[in-house]
Formats: structure tokens, C-alpha cells, sequence
């Protein structure tokens, strides 16, 4: 009997299984064999929320939560981080490998080449409401864009992928740029490629006609940063929703407005905006030791410690901690910020949240780092899509490549009524 494999006792029947271990997993499928008459379907796994569950095999991400350690293509987030660009990490995700310097030109080059977006999109957008959320549009958007582009349905020609690749890269930013322009009234600033892809950016979301705007390249940088940290993070809700909705082999922008549609929920791309709200909540730092001692009664939650797959400090969260510092030396101080030194120095120090391993996360500053810079609430998880979308497109490519992959299709356990005769209108 080999050692790399599980032995399984059915109590019911006695019998027993063997179950090969590869890579500290067994295949679900395997499971089916266990059965207690030859006519059973056999076992499957339950498993809501997907916490033990592994849907593909990748090569782009690694996480380790217990250690904090983040890498793209094993590259540590650090040092991406501190070295790179956001462009040059969206061509490491897809790509698999650094790009050399014409390689990169190239990159940069061609994806700002498509920066401006088709004037039947730029109409779509001015037909929703004033008050429409950034969001909204932008999901609409995406999906609009596979009628622009239905070549994009030719998944498995790595040229016509490559090509919306530049394009969605290129374009997202404009649109959340004129998303935002329309929800306050003001005409749209058509792209500069000229300034870089975040510079491109900012200049698109504030010029106002000035004879000497210039883009802040300190801004630029940190929200280049903020992009990088959220580049990508395994198999998140999103990226799940992008992978299920490609594994049916739609086109990228009906897989992405999937996945951006994802993004939009509070529970996850919502979690900065809910971090504001309880540091406006808490008021001042004074305030801070008796906000804890609710939170530690359960009245009240604290948002932005802890994670689903963090069980140490989230590797972003130090790197975001020193973005804030010097957006703030270019934009007024936000007093939010010293709540909420305080309160990580407090929180790190007391045992309660020690022992349940709650240590601060990305969203923890990112929210005031945006509030600094002049970005409305509802832009955040916008900013958040902007980031994510080399990440959803590299995992989107490894899984059309991957030959393992089939059609999304979870499994349930079926706990309804069974049997039923059908009972006339007259007689119920």
C-alpha cells in the first residue's frame, strides 16, 4: 500500500477505500465509490462557502495565511511592491515571467494604446441616472463591451485573447474615470497616454481645463501601489465568479462584469467603506478603549482585522501603512488616520484579539488613503476592479489553457420533498 494515500473505513458497510494524495489533496470525484448499495450515488463533500475546497490548480498566486506571505508568480509583494509598476505586475501575472525592458515598453504601449473606448459606450453612459453608482456602471459597461468586441468569444485563440487583454486594461480606466465624471456632472476628459496608466487616470477623474494641471506624481505612485496590492489574491469570491462564468467559454468581458458584479458586494469590496464608517463611528481617539470593550462584548464588530485566509499580519497592510504616510504629506492629514493608529497599536497589544489571530488587513487603511485623495465612497470598490482586472485575466487565461478544467457545475444535497402528486386548483 503506497504511503502517499488516505484509507477510508465505512462504518456503515466496513468496507474500506483507498484514495490517492496528490499535491495535500484528494479528488472529490474519488469519494464517489464510497457507497453502502451499488445503486447509491455514492459520497460527495459539503462544503459552503468553498473553505476546503480547491476548484483548479494555478501557478499565479501563493498564499500562505499562517505566515503572511503573499507572492505573484513567487515573487514576494514587497518587493513588487517597492520595485515594480502596476503595468509590469499585470504583465508578470498574465505572463508568468518579468518582462525584459522592451517587453515592457511594448506592454505599456499597447495597453495605452486602447485607453480610449468606443463613442457608442461613451453614449451608453450617459444615458444612466445622475445618481447611478460608479459600480453599477461600471459592470454595465464591461458586459456592453463583448457587443463591441464579439471576436472576444474566440477564447481559445491566443491572439484574439491577447487583444482583449490590451483592450480591457487599457479601457476599464476610462471608464470608471467618465463613471465617476458623470455621477458629478462634469464633462468627460478623454485619455492622455502620455502621463502613465495611474497619472492617465487621475488626470481623467480631476482636470477642469487648468492652463498648469499637472498629476501628483506622489498620488500616482500610491494609487500605482494600491492597484499592485489588489492585483490579485487566489480564489477569491470574484475570481471564482470570473473562472465559473469562463469555464462555459463566454468571451472575457461577460467573465468580468461577472466578476466585477462580485466585487460590488459589501461583504467583499465593500469592507474599506465599512472601516470609514467605524472610524467615523468611534470619533476620536479617546473613544477608542471603549469601542473595543464593545467589540469584545459583541455589540459592535471590528472591521478590517482578520481574514478568511490571513491568520497573521496581511502583508499588504504594512505596505499600505507607509502609502498613507506619504499621500498625507501631499494632501491635508485625515484625523481618521490617528483613530486608527491607535487603534492597530491597541488592538495588537491586547490578547483577545491575539489568540484569535485578528491582525490588521488591506482594507484597514486603503479606505483612508482614498478619502485623502479625494475619492467619493462609492468609487472605492471601482478602484478595487481596476486593480483586480490583470489578476481576473491571468487566472481567466490559465483556466482556458488548463486542460482539467470543465464547466462550472457544484453538486448539492437535496433536502426537498420527494414524490408529490400534483393537486388540482379546486381541491387545495
Amino acid at each position: 500500500m503506497s504511503n502517499n494515500t488516505l484509507t477510508i473505513t465505512d462504518n456503515r458497510t466496513g468496507q474500506t477505500y483507498e484514495v490517492p494524495i496528490n499535491d495535500e489533496t484528494i479528488k472529490a470525484i474519488d469519494l464517489r465509490q464510497v457507497r453502502v448499495q451499488a445503486d447509491d450515488f455514492g459520497l460527495m463533500t459539503y462544503d459552503p462557502g468553498f473553505t476546503n475546497t480547491a476548484s483548479c490548480k494555478s501557478r499565479i498566486t501563493y498564499i500562505d495565511g499562517d505566515k503572511g506571505i503573499l507572492e505573484y508568480r513567487g515573487y514576494p509583494i514587497e518587493q513588487l511592491a517597492e520595485q515594480s509598476s502596476f503595468l509590469e505586475v499585470a504583465y508578470l501575472l498574465i505572463f508568468g515571467v518579468l518582462p525584459t525592458v522592451d517587453q515592457l515598453a511594448h506592454w505599456e504601449q499597447r495597453i495605452m494604446r486602447h485607453t480610449y473606448i468606443h463613442e457608442n459606450l461613451t453614449d451608453l453612459l450617459k444615458t444612466f441616472r445622475y445618481d447611478a453608482h460608479p459600480m453599477g456602471i461600471l459592470v454595465s459597461a464591461i458586459a456592453a463591451m463583448s457587443t463591441l468586441h464579439p471576436e472576444a468569444k474566440q477564447v481559445h485563440d491566443s491572439e484574439v485573447r491577447l487583444k482583449q487583454i490590451y483592450r480591457i486594461l487599457g479601457k476599464l480606466p476610462t471608464v470608471a474615470a467618465f463613471a465617476y465624471r458623470h455621477r458629478i456632472g462634469r464633462p468627460y476628459n478623454y485619455p492622455d497616454s502620455t502621463l502613465g496608466y495611474a497619472g492617465n487616470f487621475l488626470y481623467m477623474l480631476d482636470f477642469m481645463g487648468q492652463s498648469n494641471y499637472q498629476v501628483n506624481p506622489v498620488l500616482a505612485h500610491a494609487l500605482d501601489v494600491l492597484f499592485i496590492l489588489h492585483a490579485d489574491h487566489e480564489q477569491n469570491c470574484s475570481t471564482s465568479a470570473m473562472r465559473g462564468i469562463a469555464s462555459s467559454e463566454a468571451d472575457p468581458y461577460s467573465s468580468m462584469a461577472g466578476a466585477a458584479a462580485a466585487l460590488y458586494g459589501p461583504l467583499h469590496g465593500g469592507a474599506n467603506e465599512a472601516v470609514l464608517r467605524m472610524l467615523r463611528e468611534i470619533g476620536s481617539v479617546a473613544n477608542i478603549p471603549g469601542f473595543i470593550e464593545r467589540v469584545k462584548k459583541r455589540e459592535v464588530r471590528l472591521m478590517g482585522f482578520g481574514h478568511r485566509v490571513y491568520k497573521n499580519y496581511d502583508p499588504r497592510a504594512r505596505i499600505i501603512k507607509k502609502i498613507a504616510y506619504e499621500v498625507f504629506e501631499v494632501t491635508q492629514k485625515n484625523p481618521l488616520l490617528d483613530i486608527a493608529i491607535e487603534l492597530e497599536r491597541i488592538a495588537l497589544e491586547d490578547d483577545y484579539f491575539i489568540s484569535r489571530k485578528l491582525y490588521p488587513n488591506v482594507d484597514f487603511y486603503s479606505g483612508i488613503i482614498y478619502q485623502a485623495m479625494g475619492f467619493p465612497e462609492d468609487m472605492f470598490p471601482v478602484l478595487f476592479a481596476l486593480g483586480r482586472a490583470p489578476g481576473w485575466l491571468a487566472q481567466w487565461v490559465e483556466m482556458v489553457d488548463d486542460p482539467d478544467q470543465k464547466i462550472s457545475r457544484p453538486r448539492q444535497i437535496y433536502l426537498g420533498e420527494r414524490g408529490r402528486d400534483y393537486v388540482a386548483m379546486e381541491r387545495r
